[in-house]
């Protein structure tokens, strides 16, 4: 694929790997060697999401690193990986839905949109967008069992070691001692039936819907931006061998590339992770803490949940942990996105294609 430097008629063009559609793929091999990257992915980042959903279920602020340095004085490096077992399980089927849906939305909406006579550009932005949604849609039917599940495992027993103050105390988790993933899922839908397991199923889908819709527009403009950029400085770098008559191309090194990808992929996590931050705190707390009515302990409202965080600290109360999230989206992004392009090279059916 060739991309213009400016969106101009410059001389200078950035010449990029031809992009691979889903029809392209070995999908056995697509699947397999995916599974392996990706939970190698989510072992890495797995202690930031612990550190978010602590910070969102404290009634207070405390800090990252005053909240790091707890759980690993009173619980150990096994503190930043409770539930990981239990989340890793669901990673591989998971992936598996997002990676399907989110590959053949964006081959599908991208052929129709070129048809009705969008530009490359807005084309690109809406099968991104479109793909976004429906891999997030597609994937929140496995994710939001294992979410309420390891989210709980996270929490669990951290009011006695890890945050000793009772201002910091947690609101009300769950009452039920859980061994492990298995007996947290046997005894969650004892007491509270399939509809325990999908508790905040529609926030979810409110949340990672929009977020990944807006992650991958996001994504698919920076992109072009950035090369576009880089497109400009190319062209007057070799302005005097295209006066000379010569048109110049510029042929990005695989180093290159990841970089490009890792700064768009770091750019659109932060619009994404500002815009959708309240609706993932509400989220994590209508999964993980429960209320009492009448001496009986209930599941919380969305409403109940709202008037709780604002009780607690304001608006600002539902941009706890927005540090660990914007990072771990950033991190997860980065690595998904260059893994992502990674597995999809490796798992083409025919690597000739691939030269354009």
């Amino acid at each position: 694929m060739s991309l213009s430097a400016a969106e101009d008629n410059s001389a200078s063009e950035i010449h990029l790997p031809a992009d691979i559609d889903w029809h392209m793929l070995d999908k056995s091999k697509f699947f397999f060697l995916g599974a392996a990257l990706f939970s190698g992915v989510s072992a890495a980042l797995y202690p930031v999401v612990v550190l978010k959903t602590r910070q969102q279920v404290l009634p207070t602020q405390i800090s990252s690193l005053k909240l790091s340095l707890s759980i690993m004085n009173h619980e150990g490096v096994r503190g930043f990986y409770r539930g990981f077992g239990t989340s890793l399980m669901g990673t591989i089927p998971a992936r598996a839905l997002y990676m399907t849906a989110l590959e053949v939305t964006k081959s599908n909406v991208g052929t129709a949109t070129v048809r009705l006579g969008f530009s490359d550009t807005t084309a690109t932005a809406i099968a991104n967008a479109a793909a976004g949604l429906s891999s997030a849609m597609a994937a929140q039917v496995v994710w939001t069992p294992i979410d309420v599940v390891s989210q709980r495992l996270m929490v669990q027993d951290c009011n006695g070691s890890s945050i000793k103050s009772s201002k910091n105390m947690i609101p009300s988790s769950s009452s039920c001692r859980y061994m492990n993933g298995i007996d947290a899922f046997r005894k969650i839908l004892n007491v509270d039936g399939p509809r325990g397991l999908y508790r905040g199923f529609g926030i979810s889908i409110l949340t990672y819907a929009p977020s990944n819709a807006v992650w991958w527009a996001s994504y698919s403009v920076a992109h072009r931006l950035v090369w576009g950029g880089i497109g400009c400085y190319a062209s007057k770098k070799d302005e005097n061998a295209v006066n000379g008559g010569g048109g110049c191309g510029y042929r990005p090194g695989s180093k290159e590339m990841v970089a490009v990808q890792g700064v768009c992929a770091a750019m659109a996590s932060g619009v994404s992770a500002m815009i959708t931050m309240p609706l993932d705190t509400i989220k994590t707390r209508l999964q993980v803490l429960d209320g009492e009515e009448n001496g009986r302990t209930r599941p919380l409202t969305v409403m109940q949940t709202v008037r709780n965080l604002v009780k607690e600290g304001g608006f600002a109360a539902c941009y706890r942990g927005l540090g660990p999230r914007w990072v771990s989206m950033s991190m997860s992004a980065t690595t998904m996105i260059t893994t992502y392009e990674f597995l999809k090279r490796l798992s083409t059916k025919n690597r000739d294609s691939l030269t354009s």
